[in-house]
């Protein structure tokens, strides 16, 4: 994978690829250094149409894939929040970590519908860079083959392809519809709470707006019932949360 735009650090070796997309130089040097320091295998690009055909070129490669992007939401040319959005576009379900000097909870709200998987508002502690780092890269390893398929009426679902059926047809869903639905497949017939799907889908950093989940639940509905205003799987469970089956 060459860019003239683009260097690399460590061990190609090493079992996972970041790719730090960061417009600050002395921070983007830091977090590199810290990741290497992880033996991560590192690249980076000076700006985000750089970043964005590397992190594109990489969505499409079989040897060289990422397996998580920093992101800096202000990056110059093209800026993370239309990486993000083009990434996903693509179909590309790399997790996105995105930093921001934006601290709004619009902008929160913006980056993770666009995509971004984490939000993590500078200024920030090199420890807490690597821990969310490490927390997205433990929550989208691929699950062993025996384990990867989940099967539960009409609807299946490949975790490791990460695509949904129901019946024979393939249903298109976003990387936050796909992690809600995974997480109720994983606990079929229980009470989910509100606050515990918000945990497991957005993780603790986000705000904890409930419309949020009550769009995402009317989306997979409309995907997934054959009757969305009588739905056989994702049921509400008044004053306690939801139930899938």
């Amino acid at each position: 994978m060459s860019n003239p735009h683009t260097e690399t650090f460590g061990d190609a070796y090493q079992a996972k690829s970041i790719l730090v997309l960061e417009s600050d130089e002395r921070l983007r040097e830091a977090i590199v250094q810290l990741l290497q320091n992880e033996q991560y295998q590192v690249f980076t690009a000076v700006d985000g149409s750089a970043g964005l055909d590397l992190a594109l070129q990489s969505t499409q490669s079989e040897q060289e894939p990422m397996d998580l992007i920093v992101l800096d939401q202000s990056m110059p040319l093209v800026d993370g929040l239309t990486i993000c959005q083009r990434l996903r576009q693509s179909g590309s379900n790399v997790p996105i970590l995105m930093i921001s000097s934006k601290t709004s909870e619009t902008d929160r709200v913006v980056g993770l519908e666009l995509g971004a998987d984490d939000y993590l508002p500078k200024p920030f502690g090199m420890r807490e860079l690597l821990a969310r780092c490490r927390a997205l890269l433990r929550r989208w390893d691929s699950p062993p083959d025996s384990n990867r398929r989940l099967a539960i009426g009409d609807i299946s679902l490949d975790r490791r392809l990460m695509v949904a059926h129901v019946r024979d047809r393939e249903v298109s869903l976003s990387p936050r519809e796909f992690k809600l639905l995974q997480f109720f497949m994983e606990h079929p017939r229980q009470v989910l709470s509100r606050d515990l799907l918000v945990q497991e889908v957005w993780g603790s950093d986000f705000l904890k707006d409930p419309k949020t989940l009550d769009v995402h639940i009317r989306w997979l509905r409309e995907k997934l019932e054959d009757d969305p205003s009588h739905p056989k799987y994702l049921i509400t469970m008044r004053g306690f949360g939801y139930r899938f089956g």
